[in-house]
């Protein structure tokens, strides 16, 4: 059960943010009886909020327009929880954000009080987080992030492995995965769904030009499966031993589907372009031993090609 303190708090903003709302809602919110709910009513009156009554019909309660919100704080528990997400993420912090980890930090311990501040030393004390190596951001993240958020359309100057051109895109949802950021666009020349490696962005420029509408209303959920591969895609398929589901949907990427095999585990199923050859040879590569039966035959005779040029170099 939520204690009265907190529920008062949250009640607080729900109040601010509705500034008109019925005894119902009141209740339906937060899971409360109808009595308790003119109590915490009653309540917020004593300590000061600028509440009254409208009779009617279509009556309930109104915030008066001078009301101000109250300093956020926090449990003793969400100012821990709020602790460990910042170490969780700190891999992602630094200057592709425009901000340092270490200043937020700095700024969360300033706003604690000095018993939380205490409870904070302790939790560092007894938990520990090994960041490895970051996510691959390249120059110009952060210019993707906000081109996706704002709907924007940009001209990017691309490197892949057939050399450098400029792309016209309409970029629609950023997200990192196995060391790399990506972004979901829609490629505006070749009227398709592609996919760009952030740190292989050399060069964005702002375009003036509307962005597409329908765009607009996808997600990251919907972002992922919009990929539609080209004519020149290349189909493959491989079999992976001794993953988990959870840990092989973790490495697919929007261009691949995981299959279940019974018995025979688990099947990737997905396209390449033939210029992201040395990527899907190098990403195929970090399942190890566990890599089964890769199809076609001509994707296998590279693949033998890429573990025999890493052993020359060794």
């Amino acid at each position: 059960m939520m204690r009265k303190s907190e529920r008062l708090q949250l009640m607080q903003r729900y109040v601010h943010r509705r500034q008109r709302f019925t005894l119902r809602q009141l209740m339906e919110e937060f899971s409360i009886s109808r009595s308790t709910a003119l109590r915490d009513i009653e309540s917020l009156e004593e300590i000061g909020l600028p509440i009254y009554a409208e009779h009617g019909r279509h009556g309930g309660y109104r915030l008066l327009d001078t009301a101000t919100l109250p300093p956020v704080s926090f449990t003793a528990n969400e100012v821990l929880a709020l602790y460990f997400s910042m170490q969780a993420l700190q891999s992602f912090s630094g200057d592709a954000f425009g901000v340092s980890f270490h200043s937020i930090h700095a700024r969360f311990l300033d706003i604690v009080t000095p018993h939380q501040r205490q409870q904070i030393e302790q939790f560092h004390n007894r938990i520990s987080f090994y960041h490895g190596e970051q996510a691959r951001t390249g120059e110009y993240l952060e210019q993707m992030l906000l081109a996706a958020v704002k709907q924007q359309i940009v001209h990017i100057d691309y490197s892949s492995a057939r050399g450098t051109g400029q792309r016209r895109i309409q970029p629609f949802a950023v997200y990192v995965m196995q060391g790399y950021w990506y972004c979901q666009s829609y490629d505006l020349d070749k009227e398709a769904y592609r996919v760009f490696r952030c740190d292989r962005i050399t060069g964005v420029m702002l375009s003036d030009e509307a962005p597409r509408e329908q765009l607009s209303h996808f997600d990251l959920h919907n972002a992922r499966s919009l990929r539609q591969p080209s004519v020149r895609a290349v189909q493959f398929q491989c079999a992976v031993d001794e993953l988990s589901e959870s840990d092989l949907q973790a490495r697919l990427l929007p261009s691949m589907t995981l299959i279940d095999k019974g018995h025979d585990g688990w099947s990737v199923h997905g396209s390449y372009e033939p210029e992201e050859q040395e990527f899907i040879l190098s990403y195929l590569s970090g399942f190890g031993i566990k890599l089964k039966q890769v199809e076609p035959q001509q994707l296998r005779e590279q693949l033998k090609q890429y573990y025999q040029r890493l052993l020359e170099q060794l």
